[in-house]
């Protein structure tokens, strides 16, 4: 079945969704590195494992199509402001809340 909200003409960002959510993952000692999911369980690999990508080129992510695709607003707006906002490297943050 098809959603209303699966895309507009071209791409689709996976960042403008509602179920991209960003997440910590563990590099050490109360070391971290911010990754996207989706939440809708749509990024798997191979194995069927569930796929993390990497915080700064969550901007680039793209579909031509995706069932669960929800937009939390204008795309192309949105793009822009992330790509001003994102880290320009995988970065490890230091806490531990």
């Amino acid at each position: 079945m098809e959603n209303d909200h699966t895309q507009e003409a071209g791409k689709i960002y996976c960042a403008n969704c509602v179920h991209c959510k960003l997440v910590r993952t563990p590099t050490g000692s109360s070391q971290y590195q911010l990754r996207v999911r989706c939440a809708a369980g749509m990024w798997k690999k191979k194995l069927g494992e569930e796929k993390f990508y990497k915080y700064f080129t969550v901007a680039r992510r793209s579909q031509d199509y995706c069932e669960a695709y929800e937009p939390m607003g204008d795309s192309k707006q949105f793009i822009k402001d992330l790509k001003k906002t994102l880290p320009i490297k995988d970065e490890v943050y230091a806490g531990n809340d």
